[in-house]
């Protein structure tokens, strides 16, 4: 059973630093495509970052240097290391697997498996 567990969400005071972790079991493997997304109340969800199975980093505009993902293959794991944290970056994050992502990496359909989420908040 192919299943992803986000972990490492919190509460934070704006300029702060966060640290989620995305474990992924069963049939996602080290080789897929691992992304996060986000979805802040009466929003759409959208991407965040995403590593590909071929190693390629994206992000989206919005994370402008504060955001790192990272993968470690060996425990089959992916991070994202958020720093200089605002009030706007409060919303659930979510992690989501495929076995590819490619140029779509941003859309939530691109996805297979999703975790639950995990909840980021950021006061002022």
């Amino acid at each position: 059973r192919a299943q992803v567990m986000e972990s490492g969400g919190g509460s934070v005071q704006a300029g702060g630093s966060l640290r989620l972790s995305c474990a992924a079991s069963g049939r996602v493997d080290n080789t897929y495509c691992m992304a996060w997304f986000r979805q802040a109340p009466g929003k759409k969800r959208e991407g965040v970052a995403a590593i590909d199975n071929d190693g390629t980093i994206n992000y989206v505009d919005f994370v402008n240097g504060r955001f790192t993902i990272s993968k470690d293959k060996s425990r089959n794991t992916v991070d994202l290391q958020m720093n200089n944290l605002k009030p706007e970056d409060s919303a659930t994050y979510f992690c989501a697997a495929n076995f590819w992502c490619g140029s779509t990496w941003h859309e939530e359909l691109r996805y297979s498996y999703w975790g639950q989420g995990t909840q980021v908040t950021v006061s002022s």
